[in-house]
């Protein structure tokens, strides 16, 4: 992925056209101050599936963590069993 770089000026004056390559391209705009990285600007798909990859990306590693430490984990199988138990358990008790 290409950087996109305008300096910060060209946001007041041309905020739709930034605006417009942030969605079309789902891609952030570096914005700079004195020839300085300053912001970022990205569109709110492109951000919610960022946010969406991070958070998955952290729960991976949170759980690698655990394997790593020794943390019981369960199979696939296991897994859909325990769940199956439960809302068993959950209907005939409920």
């Amino acid at each position: 992925m290409r950087a996109i770089i305008k300096p910060s000026s060209e946001l007041q004056n041309s905020y739709n056209d930034i605006a417009e390559i942030c969605r079309t391209m789902q891609t952030p705009v570096f914005l700079t101050k004195n020839g300085v990285g300053d912001t970022v600007l990205m569109d709110v798909g492109t951000y919610n599936k960022r946010e969406e990859d991070l958070s998955v990306a952290e729960r991976l590693l949170s759980a690698e963590r655990a394997r790593l430490q020794g943390v019981k984990g369960y199979q696939i199988a296991e897994f859909e069993r325990n769940m199956r138990e439960a809302i068993e358990r959950g209907v005939t008790h409920g």
